[in-house]
This record gives structure tokens, sequence and C-alpha cells, in this order.
């Protein structure tokens, strides 16, 4: 008998791990659960079965939300920029007396939000630092001059006054919350948002990207999603990839969202986001993560949530961003005609007639969505008072945008 050569031993095993893999994916199309296992494996495929990968992912998709792809039209408010926490890889925050370091007044916030509502904006994406006023007393001074006692009551008055004075709907991304500013917050906007970003505790050590980031350790933030969902309000959270963390720690930060959607039913939309280098963060040396690894994360994804809204931001993959949506995705995110993403102000978001090209080239719709998403509108409209009736005012009769476009 012809001893069996090195090289078709390998082809033999290769082509038995292969049958494995689509076999899984087989699988997992039907229904099969998947496992951390199964997801870890799956992160670590080759770049020849990743065309199976995202085959099976976007048949998920497909399932959920067949042949729509969302964005919603927004205005980017920074309320903010000063922040107690120091992260790595951040270009927003500012301590007091550093250039481009801003609190914006009453009317400049209402000015924005004017211009976008002119503009056929339909949400008020409120970003700021995670409670400076603890860390700066340059911040305490500002709002003692502005009559608030902290930053999130200055966030408060200025989601009502937007919510009140203009057709825009707030969301707010204000870091961690007690559930009584759960409470508040949700009663003057319809969904909010907090980013898990990564369940690695070991990204906190000196030196990494969470060292003096007080705020980001992922037992706080995960305490602030479980309490949104104890008040069912419609949740945004997702995970930062790149950073540090190993393929394993985004599958059990995607695993963590996932248990939490379990127990409470409102992660209303999944991020997934990555890592981009600006040269005066401190992490300007580190790697990007590659188009391989967002697709590969966008697609276990999927498949560990397939009937959860799953989002990547187009201008942090581009020019590559279509390519996402044969992973699984099913929304855009925010887009602005208005104001950059003043999170990554160096990679513009896509003009919408753009982005529409790009999504209906793939056989899809683009349609504009509320903050809120259409399956989490009547968690908000049942409850009376103003902010119902701009959520009602601002829907269509499926849950998508309903006001007419701007001239």
């Amino acid at each position: 008998m012809r001893p069996i050569s090195p090289d078709l031993r390998a082809r033999e095993d290769m082509e038995v791990q292969e049958n494995s893999l689509t076999a899984y994916l087989d699988e997992l199309r039907d229904g099969l659960p998947l496992s951390r296992e199964g997801a870890c494996q799956l992160l670590h495929c080759p770049d020849h079965e990743l065309p199976n990968l995202l085959a099976a992912a976007l048949q998920l998709k497909q399932r959920f939300k067949p042949g729509v792809i969302t964005y919603s039209r927004k205005v980017f408010i920074p309320l903010t920029n000063l922040c107690r926490d120091y992260c790595g890889y951040c270009i927003f925050r500012r301590d007091p007396g550093e250039p481009g370091a801003h609190t914006m007044t009453p009317d400049q916030v209402l000015e924005v939000a004017t211009a976008g509502q002119k503009m056929g904006c339909t949400e008020a994406l409120f970003s700021l630092g995670d409670k400076p006023e603890l860390a700066f007393p340059e911040m305490r001074e500002a709002l003692r001059y502005l009559g608030y006692k902290s930053t999130l009551h200055y966030l408060e008055a200025m989601c009502e006054r937007v919510l009140r004075e203009t057709t825009l709907l707030p969301h707010p991304n204000p870091g961690l919350l007690s559930a009584e500013w759960i409470t508040r917050l949700a009663a003057v906007s319809p969904s909010m948002g907090l980013m898990l970003e990564t369940t690695n505790t070991a990204l906190l050590a000196p030196g990494a990207a969470h060292d003096n980031a007080p705020d980001k350790a992922p037992a706080k933030r995960l305490r602030t999603i479980e309490q949104a969902g104890k008040q069912a309000v419609p949740f945004t959270t997702g995970l930062l990839i790149g950073i540090g963390e190993t393929l394993e720690d985004r599958v059990d930060t995607l695993l963590a969202i996932r248990e939490l959607h379990r127990r409470y039913g409102h992660i209303q939309e999944v991020i997934v986001q990555n890592f981009r280098v600006k040269p005066q963060i401190p992490m300007r040396d580190w790697p990007e993560p590659t188009r391989g690894e967002m697709l590969r994360t966008a697609a276990v994804a999927r498949l560990l949530m397939p009937e959860v809204n799953l989002q990547a931001p187009p201008n942090l993959s581009a020019p590559y961003y279509d390519e996402l949506l044969d992973a699984g995705i099913n929304d855009w995110g925010g887009v602005s005609p208005l104001t950059p993403d003043f999170i990554n102000p160096e990679k513009p978001w896509p003009h919408v007639d753009q982005l529409q090209a790009r999504t209906e080239s793939r056989g899809y719709i683009l349609r504009q969505r509320l903050p809120v998403y259409p399956e989490y509108l009547t968690t908000i409209t049942s409850r009376p008072g103003l902010l119902a009736e701009r959520v009602q005012a601002a829907a269509d009769r499926e849950g998508y945008a309903g006001r007419a476009k701007a001239a």
C-alpha cells in the first residue's frame, strides 16, 4: 500500500474541517443556537471559509428584516466634551482650558436642532463626557452659571427643550446612569444608549485602553444597561473592536449583551464599531481592525442575535462599508447632513444619496427610521404625555420616520 504524502493528508484534513464548518453553519441557519465555543471558532475561520460564514449570517438577517436597511437622519449635539475618563483611543474629550474644550449653551443646542429639523432630521443625538463636574471645578462653575446642579440635570433640560421646541426626538448617550436617572431621561427621550465596548477588565490596567477611565469598568456599564432593561427603555449598546481585546473577548461581550436582551428584551440595537487610529491619541501606533475582522465580527453578532437590529457605522469602514451588508447588518446608524461625527471627525459620514445608492446596489431599500426602532414604538406611545405625542407625530404607519424630507 502506497503511503499517503503529507501534502495529501493536509488537504484531506482541510476538507474534513471545511465540511465540518459548512455543516455547522447549515445547522445555525436551521435555528441551532450558537455557543461560545462555536462563535470563537467562527471568528477564527480562515479567509476561504468567510463567504460561507457571511452567507449564513445574511440568511438570518433576511429572515429578520428582509429587503430593508435603515438609518437615522440626525444632528450630533456634543453637549460638553469635558470628561473625567481618559480613554487611550478618544479624541473627543478635553480638560478645561484645552483647545477645543466647550460646553454648549441652551441657545446653541436649539440652534443646531432647529437647523437639523429644516434638513429633515428626526434625531438629536446628545453626546457628552461622563460626569465631568466630579473632576473639574470649572464644570461645576459652568453648571451653576447655567442654573443646573449637574451635567445630567442640564442634559435632561436640553432633551426636554428639543422635544418641546422642535420636531426632533432626543437620543442621549450620557455614560453611566442610576435607575433614577434612567427614569428621568426616559421621560424626555424615546431611547438612549451606552456602549458596553468590552467585558475585558484587563483593559483598565495601566497603559491599556481604559487606563484612568473609571466609568469604563464593564460591571458598571452592564449595570446601567440592566437598569434600562428593568424599566423597558429601548436601548442601544455594542462593542468596540481593536482596543486590545482578544477574539474571545469579543464573543464574551456579545454574549453579555445577548443575555441582558434575553432577560429584558430592550436591546433595540447592537453596534459593531471599529477602532480607528488618530495621530493625537495615546493608541496612535495600534493596528486597526481589518476588513475581515469587521466582517467576521458582524456576522457572528448576527448569528448570536438573529432578531436584534445590528448596526455598523459606514464612515468607519469606508470605502468598503457596503460589504458589511453581506455580514448581516440591517442598519447604518445615525447619519447627519449637518454636523460631523465629533467622535471620529476625520471620518465624514457618507452623503445620504451615496448611502442610498450603495445600499440599493446590494438589492435593499434604504428607509429612514426614528431613534427608536419601529418594533419598540408601542413601548413609548402607550405612555401618555408629550414624548408619546411627539413620537406618534414623527412616525409613519409602519413606525419609520414619517415626515417629508427637507427640500
